[in-house]
């Protein structure tokens, strides 16, 4: 079974959309992930939101690869959730014909984070995606069963989603049973990558392994086969691995290129 592969916004951080989508194109990737919005204040992003010539370019890259754009980061539901903040992304997505947008859950109040995802999901309704809520340990959705409890008091929406990240299944309490509970229709695709497994992590260092310092598959110690062996088989994969001294030594497209060869034996065995 062929699979699908995204080369994830950590993965082409260093391009623009249209060249991270012609990076892909080069390296065996049918689709991209962009993130247009940043995970913080002040944090990196690609720029494309009321950019119409970077939309134009992006656009005709896609024309001209034929590669897609699969998920856009990111939104994030805190304390002051408004879901038309992010109208220019809906938009946004809508034009690039994006699969998914990601989201991340910050409000302690499970209640209220759980009807402002439910809200979310109508808002996006129209626009195309789903609205995959990714759990993450030093988020207020720290493991998959979190995820799939907000996602179920929230009605099951139908464009409702769940992402598992290779690295956010190796530091939480998440189990392969946790994995294999989550309804397939609840599953649009995966990310992969490798670290160092534990729980045993502070914040920081978490979140500096998640936006600095991945690993290759096979080069930590998280079970990504299992993972993989427990999610569907047909499952498209987000390959996100991003390593600031690794790729400081290589070009985009070789680290692209690197990172899809060392996932392919972990998703196609």
């Amino acid at each position: 079974m062929s699979r699908i592969y995204s080369l994830a916004y950590l993965g082409s951080h260093r391009c623009s959309p249209a060249e991270a989508i012609r990076v892909a194109a080069q390296t065996g990737y049918q689709f991209v992930g962009l993130r247009l919005w940043p995970n913080a204040p002040g944090a990196p992003q690609q720029h494309l939101l009321d950019q119409p010539e970077a939309l134009r370019e992006t656009l005709a890259a896609q024309r001209d690869t034929g590669v897609g754009v699969f998920d856009l980061e990111i939104i994030r539901i805190n304390e002051q959730f408004d879901p038309h903040t992010w109208d220019a992304l809906y938009d946004a997505g809508a034009a690039l014909q994006a699969k998914a947008i990601l989201v991340a859950g910050d409000d302690a109040n499970e209640t209220r984070l759980t009807e402002n995802y439910a809200r979310l999901c109508e808002v996006m309704k129209p626009f195309g995606m789903t609205a995959d809520l990714e759990f993450m340990p030093w988020t207020a959705v720290k493991d998959a069963a979190s995820a799939l409890r907000i996602v179920q008091n929230a009605g099951n929406p139908n464009n409702a989603g769940i992402l598992v990240d290779a690295l956010h299944f190796g530091r939480s309490t998440t189990t392969l049973d946790d994995i294999r509970a989550i309804p397939r229709e609840l599953l649009h695709y995966a990310q992969i990558c490798d670290a160092q497994a534990g729980l045993n992590f502070t914040t920081e260092e978490m979140i500096h392994t998640a936006r600095c310092e991945r690993l290759l598959p096979g080069d930590g110690t998280i079970d990504v086969q299992g993972l993989f062996n427990a999610l569907p088989a047909d499952l498209p994969v987000s390959v996100e691995v991003v390593n600031f001294g690794r790729e400081a030594n290589t070009s985009v497209q070789d680290w692209a290129a690197e990172c899809l060869a060392k996932s392919r034996p972990f998703v196609e065995a």
